[in-house]
């Protein structure tokens, strides 16, 4: 962009040097004007790249988070797979138990819901319950990073089209401009550039307006795809897991020549809590997908009837100041 601006400022004065033998105070002028209109064109161009620079640094902070939730992770899962064989035996078989001196037989269990899922993690497998606890924490990572998104793009449209609207029916399109421009959110990215064209006729803007919230849709939808990825890999690694479950079960059974309860048990035990884990992780992402699917959906039709609005406020400064 830099470039060529450069090369448009030479181009000018080239002009500016034609024009100087001539008239001298139309090159005054003329020397002026470009000037001017390149130092606007080098602004612009800094904004966008700190705007640019400022969006790099924050993904790079998210993608940096991401990485660290993920180590955590496999530093909870070592940790666990070490204890386990320090121990030798599971932590819920080292719990102990208080029986209440009451008549039925009903046992206290110490430790809580978090000693009883790490013990459910360990005797699903380290292995496959890792997978799914990382599919599920790259799931809800994109899920917030969508949901903070779309909360910033749907302001208060309202508002913003009636300011449109008093600046068009003064005539100052240049103002209308500049609050576009400095508006966040789609709405206001697909006014801008319908105005930008607002002098070439009214089928022109409406082309630019079609096409441009083509963008914004797209903008708004990405990664919601990488969601539906994570819903539909954790129930398929729970699957694997079953699947990998009953394989060690008949491996214990033909290694111990008889069918018995305490050796089919284990694999079991594996197939199944595999299988729970990967189900429940797609149930609440899908929680999370459905969520942002109605936001999504809620922000583009209130896209559309905003587009309407805003050809029905250029035709009328059509007809008002250009008499179209």
């Amino acid at each position: 962009m830099l470039e060529w601006l450069k090369r448009l400022a030479w181009k000018a004065g080239i002009r500016q040097k034609r024009i100087a033998g001539s008239n001298p105070a139309l090159s005054a002028h003329c020397t002026s004007s470009v000037e001017g209109y390149v130092n606007k064109q080098i602004n612009r161009t800094r904004k966008v790249l700190i705007i640019n620079l400022k969006n790099q640094r924050t993904m790079k902070r998210f993608l940096a988070s991401i990485a660290l939730m993920g180590l955590l992770a496999v530093g909870f899962t070592n940790a666990v797979v070490a204890q386990v064989d320090s121990t030798g035996v599971a932590p819920e078989q080292t719990e102990t138990t208080a029986p209440v001196t009451n008549d039925d037989n009903v046992v206290v269990t110490e430790g809580g819901f978090h000693q009883a899922l790490k013990t459910k993690f360990i005797e699903g497998g380290p292995e496959f319950m890792a997978t799914i606890a990382i599919t599920l924490i790259l799931g809800l990572a994109f899920a917030l990073e969508r949901i903070i998104y779309l909360n910033l793009a749907d302001n208060n449209n309202e508002k913003f089209l009636r300011d449109i609207e008093g600046y068009l029916d003064r005539g100052d399109v240049e103002g209308a401009k500049t609050l576009a421009r400095n508006t966040r959110g789609p709405v206001a990215s697909i006014a801008y550039q319908a105005l930008l064209r607002i002098d070439q006729g009214l089928d022109v803007v409406e082309r630019s307006i079609v096409s441009y919230g083509g963008v914004q849709a797209g903008l708004l939808e990405k990664n919601l795809s990488w969601i539906t990825l994570f819903i539909a890999m954790a129930p398929s690694l729970g699957f694997l897991g079953t699947v990998v479950g009953m394989v060690q079960a008949f491996d214990a059974i033909e290694q111990a020549g008889d069918i018995s309860p305490t050796v089919v048990a284990g694999g079991m035990k594996v197939a199944l809590i595999t299988t729970i884990g990967g189900l429940i992780v797609a149930l609440i992402l899908q929680v999370f997908y459905n969520y942002l699917l109605s936001k999504y959906e809620g922000i583009l039709n209130r896209m559309e009837d905003s587009s309407i609005s805003l050809v029905d406020y250029i035709v009328k400064y059509n007809v008002k100041y250009r008499n179209l």
